[in-house]
């Protein structure tokens, strides 16, 4: 889990490189997800997209480069603040001390044409999160979060109310204390760790930022009693993070862990980890939070997204199961029909023994090598060879029933390879357009309904295009449509093509360009078929290559479903980001 490292010391940093927005209008409002604002505001440099997110422990504000898609229909609150800022003019950016709160005042007019100041409180504190819309008269509009319960809560936010701040804790600010009150406080720690203290006594400090300091001062030895000198220590290292904050010598420092996940950051160089973290530099505070939380947000949006059809997905992959674990029940049962066929071989064998009205009769079991007695079951209102003729039929209707279930559990077999090979692109979605073209499969097949409308759905986007270390171009298919469009139609007979063995997986396609593909080549991108498949936390992973020529499709098939022969196997682990 990623820290909350974006205290109220950072947050002034980022209102410091928001001021320049200060005297730009509103271009757009847009509300990428349930947690996220982003409002687009043009100055005389150009346009900046300024990003609220509020989603818990990745709740900040800052200036954003990344391409984020917007759902087609606004969702209630942005129209509000589309409604309610239009085309307003930021007119202030306020901070109170160093709470994580940023206050955005903007100057706009009102239904009446009255110019108003509408301001956005952008509330950074965990969990509690929000982002409330207050107007001139200092009410709530409205909020992101409203909290309903005025009888339990502390502050409910509910429009109509007045806007109060959060109860301010009694904890020093760093910047503007003077030594002899930062000296009083850190000095009265007892019963804990210098650093857990830190973050106790002083406001808009982060927990690494508390470590770093005692690490500093003190080197490993956190738990050390409290002394004058030690004290001292400390107390001087606040003082060179104060002057180098003040000053501007800041480093914005990520902290990347195993040179893999990005684990923490700050505004300082952090030297408490050693070798064991990575320290990456950005130019700011913007852009330091857009690189940490832009890949975790990117996925979480597509996640949030596609709720629905993961919801789908699973409640129908559980009833074609339960179907076909019915169907496998009733073929169990319908294996007892050689019993039927011989009852009614041993009445025709016996039938001049018998009259109307008999119930039952025993008899040798002439089929038999042991010739055992048995005793048949007869039906008293029926013939003797009206009672054959009833074994005969419930022996051919047995077989019927063997056949059609066989086919039936068959089919659905193939349904539910399908529905998990829709579940495996579900889970690999970059974008809204991937997402869409998943639902429109899903409504041709009948899944889901169709949308009503004459929207068109997004342009798909194209395959994904690798390049091998030999320089051959390897294809992979975003979902099942593109995966039989990339077979059939954008693949050449020569061409390689892919798949991971009896896994649901993306297709892939060697571009062999009529010439002989290196096994280097074969082997890169079957990697790449691993990774974009269920198996792609796996290792060893077989993979299925084949000339393109070898590769069929059977009549009515649904997408992405192909056959293949003469195909050969690699072993692979997935190829790496």
């Amino acid at each position: 889990m990623i820290a909350m490292a974006l205290d109220g010391t950072f947050l002034l940093a980022v209102k410091q490189e928001l001021e320049p927005l200060v005297g730009g209008r509103i271009e757009k409002i847009h509300q990428p997800s349930r947690d996220e604002i982003l409002i687009s505001i043009r100055t005389h440099s150009g346009s900046n997209k300024l990003l609220f997110s509020l989603v818990s422990g990745a709740s900040r504000v800052h200036l954003t480069a990344q391409s984020i898609e917007n759902p087609q229909t606004p969702p209630m609150f942005c129209m509000l603040l589309r409604k309610r800022l239009g085309a307003g003019r930021l007119i202030a950016v306020r901070q109170n001390g160093l709470e994580r709160i940023l206050f955005f005042d903007f100057e706009t007019i009102n239904e009446l044409g009255d110019t108003v100041t509408i301001t956005l409180a952008a509330e950074l504190m965990g969990k509690y999160s929000n982002l409330i819309v207050i107007g001139d008269n200092g009410r709530i509009i409205d909020c992101l979060r409203r909290s309903e319960d005025a009888v339990t809560s502390q502050r409910p936010l509910l429009p109509g109310m007045t806007y109060t701040l959060p109860e301010k804790q009694d904890r020093l600010n760093f910047l503007i204390a003077s030594d002899e009150d930062m000296t009083a406080r850190i000095s009265t720690v007892s019963g804990t760790s210098l650093s857990k203290h830190l973050v106790a006594v002083f406001e808009g400090i982060s927990p690494v930022l508390a470590r770093e300091w005692v690490y500093l001062a003190l080197g490993d030895n956190e738990n050390a009693e409290m002394n004058e000198d030690i004290c001292g220590k400390i107390t001087a290292q606040i003082k060179k993070t104060r002057n180098d904050f003040l000053s501007g010598s800041r480093k914005y420092t990520i902290l990347k862990e195993n040179g893999e996940r990005l684990k923490d950051f700050c505004f300082t160089d952090i030297t408490q980890y050693g070798s064991f973290m990575e320290n990456i530099y950005c130019d700011s505070a913007c852009s330091l939070l857009d690189r940490f939380y832009g890949e975790r947000d990117r996925s979480g949006r597509m996640k949030q997204r596609s709720q629905d059809l993961h919801k789908l997905l699973t409640n129908t992959e559980k009833r074609i199961r339960g179907r076909i674990a019915n169907q496998q029940l009733e073929l169990a049962n319908s294996e007892k029909r050689e019993q039927l066929k011989l009852k009614g071989d041993l009445i025709s064998a016996n039938i001049y023994r018998l009259e109307k009205g008999m119930g039952s009769f025993e008899c040798e079991n002439i089929f038999d090598e042991g010739c055992p007695t048995v005793r048949i079951k007869l039906d008293q209102r029926l013939t003797p060879s009206q009672n054959m003729q009833r074994y005969y039929s419930a022996y051919r209707k047995a077989s019927t029933a063997e056949k059609q279930l066989m086919k039936q559990i068959s089919a659905g077999e193939d349904e539910l390879r399908y529905i998990e090979s829709v579940s495996d692109a579900l889970s690999r979605v970059q974008t809204e357009s991937d997402i869409a073209q998943l639902r429109l499969e899903l409504s041709e097949q009948g899944y889901i309904r169709a949308q009503k409308g004459k929207a068109k759905p997004p342009k798909p986007a194209p395959p994904i295009q690798l390049t091998s270390p030999d320089g051959f171009t390897v294809l992979v298919g975003r979902n099942n449509v593109q995966n039989d469009q990339l077979t059939f139609k954008l693949s050449e007979k020569t061409d390689i093509w892919l798949h991971v063995k009896n896994i649901t997986g993306s297709h892939v396609i060697i571009k062999a360009q009529g010439g002989d593909v290196p096994d280097s080549t074969v082997m890169y991108a079957a990697r790449a078929a691993a990774k974009y498949s269920s198996a792609a936390s796996s290792s060893q992973i077989p993979v299925d290559y084949v000339p393109v020529k070898y590769v069929k499709k059977p009549s009515g098939a649904k997408p992405g479903m192909v056959i293949f022969t003469n195909n050969r196997t690699v072993y692979v682990t997935p190829l790496e980001e």
